[in-house]
């Protein structure tokens, strides 16, 4: 079961983690590249901010973006600005989001995502985490995926294995740490394909944020993975 609370915590540390960390850049900085292809570190910074307040709005009964146009644009103004001044809009999106999760609500409701998306209101303080500890990591700035939580490296691995779950292009696949396994891929009655590899290079592989060299593979070759 979901512990929308214990998830608020974990994202209000990963919160202070990000800031402590990026408080070390300076302007110059900012503007350059992230590990993100045509994203700045100041892209990675505004977005962050922007997610927080759209995920007020999910929790709000608002639509999340008012558009895709309108939050690629929203992204693209604010990722010129000062370090200080992306600094104290993470922190105070950051505190609406923590405000809008103490309304007592029914956490079991069905809330509204991106595209058509749809998950309980329960997971939205997860799906923050998300944003934080990989977009911490893709700034660039000496954070590693080796570097995020076991707890949150363990879920994600397990919500991505899901999210990948059924789908026709994903062999049916095994995944393993040598202490956990994680199923992926098409549904069949056996598995075609065993994925080996640390907590990080699972998460990197499924995340989109490693290529899956580290990986060891067995029965085939590594899966190609569809987008995010």
């Amino acid at each position: 079961m979901i512990d929308h609370a214990h998830d608020l915590a974990s994202v209000r540390d990963a919160t202070e983690r990000l800031l402590t960390a990026a408080a070390k850049l300076d302007n110059a900085s900012v503007t350059e590249p992230s590990r993100l292809p045509g994203w700045t570190r100041g892209h990675v910074l505004a977005h962050l901010a922007r997610n927080a307040d759209a995920l007020v709005n999910v929790l709000e009964g608002r639509p999340m973006y008012v558009s895709g146009e309108a939050r690629d644009a929203d992204i693209d103004r604010d990722a010129p600005r000062p370090l200080d001044v992306q600094l104290a809009d993470i922190r105070d999106s950051a505190a609406r989001f923590q405000e809008a999760g103490a309304v007592p609500a029914d956490w079991s409701r069905v809330v509204q995502l991106r595209n058509g998306v749809t998950d309980s209101a329960a997971r939205v303080p997860f799906r923050r985490w998300v944003e934080l500890e990989l977009h911490h990591v893709d700034l660039g700035i000496g954070y590693e995926l080796e570097d995020v939580p076991a707890e949150f490296a363990d879920r994600e691995i397990a919500f991505l294995a899901d999210r990948f779950t059924g789908h026709p292009d994903v062999p049916p696949t095994r995944l393993t740490d040598d202490t956990r396994a994680w199923t992926t891929g098409r549904v069949a009655e056996a598995l075609v394909v065993t994925v080996t590899g640390s907590p990080a290079d699972l998460l990197g592989w499924l995340a989109g944020r490693r290529n899956g060299s580290a990986l060891r593979v067995e029965g085939g070759r590594l899966p190609e993975l569809p987008p995010l």
